[in-house]
C-alpha cells in the first residue's frame, strides 16, 4: 500500500464533509498525522477566525467549542488573524494514536460576524497494517465511539 495520502477540500462555513474510509484496503487502518486550515478568500483581510474539527463519532464536535473530553475528537485546527495580533496564528492538534477504520466528520466554521467565508482544509493520513485481532479491536472501539 502506498505511503501517506492527503484529503483536501473547501467547505462553506457551518457545514460538514464526510471523510470516507469505506473503500480502502481491508486489513489497514489510518492515522491522522496533519490537519491544516487556510482562508479561501480575503487572505489579506484584517481579521479572520476559522476553526475546524475532525470527529470519529456519530455527531460532529463543534469547531467553535471543542470538548477535548470527547473521545471521538481526533483533530482540531484554528486560524486567526486580527489587528491586535502580529501575524496569523495557526494551531492544529491531532490525536495521532487513534486508528481510523470508519468514516469521519469534518466540520468548519468562520467565527467572525458578517458574511461567513468558506474554509480550505487539508488532512494527511498514514496507513497502518492491522492483523485480524487488532482490526477487530479497532473496529469495535470506533463502533463504540460512533454509537454513543
Amino acid at each position: 500500500m502506498k505511503e501517506d495520502f492527503v484529503m483536501r477540500g473547501q467547505t462553506a462555513s457551518g457545514l460538514t464533509e464526510t471523510l470516507n474510509f469505506g473503500g480502502h484496503k481491508d486489513g489497514y487502518g489510518f492515522i491522522l498525522t496533519e490537519f491544516s486550515i487556510f482562508p479561501s478568500t480575503n487572505i489579506g483581510g484584517v481579521s479572520l477566525e476559522f476553526s475546524a474539527t475532525i470527529t470519529a463519532a456519530k455527531t460532529l464536535e463543534d469547531p467553535s467549542n471543542p470538548n477535548f473530553n470527547h473521545e471521538g475528537l481526533i483533530g482540531t485546527a484554528m486560524l486567526t488573524n486580527s489587528s491586535n495580533v502580529l501575524g496569523p496564528s495557526n494551531v492544529s492538534i491531532v490525536n495521532d494514536t487513534f486508528v481510523i477504520t470508519q468514516d469521519l466528520i469534518l466540520a468548519v466554521v468562520d467565527n467572525l460576524l458578517g458574511s461567513p467565508l468558506p474554509v480550505n482544509w487539508q488532512c494527511k493520513f498514514r496507513p497502518v497494517k492491522l492483523d485480524t485481532a487488532k482490526q477487530a479491536l479497532t473496529n469495535y472501539r470506533q463502533f463504540m465511539i460512533f454509537d454513543e
